[in-house]
């Protein structure tokens, strides 16, 4: 099905589509985050989005990742998501900016206690001698914390990715698919249509 899209922002229109997406798949908020490491070359995984409003797109993670090291390098970021039961797509572009204090913590204290022990436990992209080596930290952690509180590691934040390009994508037949992309102009925002 074909969205016409009328709103002169893009932030709008890809809340409808995320929304229309949780319904034919399981991760909708699955999205594929684009680094560059210092030396040019480029790097993609697959991310949650955690957070959306009018600042941007939040995801969050361990500050000491892969990732994480390459934002720092070069505070700049891609993301596409794919929703294949409505064939349709969003790319996102922008500068990237850490998320305050507030906020992360606001979102540790909501994940289940599994994942907050989790956080603790993985040295996130370095080497794992073996499985063996991660379910002892995971035993250590939980001996730690116990029953009380898991407190949110220094270590682990998130980052806003600031749209300037948000372009959507819809199949439509004979390769002749719909294209609009949205351009941050100072406050506001410019539309195109590209050709498929």
């Amino acid at each position: 099905m074909i969205d016409e899209i009328a709103e002169d922002e893009p932030l709008a229109p890809f809340q409808r589509w995320l929304d229309e997406g949780w319904r034919g798949e399981p991760n909708a908020h699955a999205m594929t985050l684009a680094t560059t490491a210092p030396d040019g070359r480029p790097a993609a995984r697959v991310v949650l989005l955690k957070g959306l409003d009018a600042r941007g797109f939040v995801f969050y993670t361990n500050l000491e990742s892969r990732k994480s090291r390459e934002l720092f390098a070069n505070p700049y970021a891609a993301l596409s998501f794919l929703w294949k039961s409505l064939n349709r797509q969003v790319r996102v572009e922008g500068p990237v900016e850490q998320v305050g204090d507030d906020e992360v913590d606001a979102y540790f204290a909501s994940r289940p206690r599994d994942s907050q022990i989790g956080a603790w436990a993985s040295d996130q992209s370095r080497l794992l001698e073996s499985r063996a080596e991660l379910d002892r930290r995971v035993e250590e952690f939980s001996r730690r914390f116990g029953a009380g509180t898991v407190p949110r590691p220094a270590y682990w934040s998130g980052f806003r990715v600031v749209p300037q390009r948000v372009e959507f994508w819809q199949e439509r037949p004979f390769r002749l698919h719909d294209r609009l992309l949205f351009v941050r102009e100072g406050e506001g925002w410019r539309r195109e249509r590209l050709f498929p």
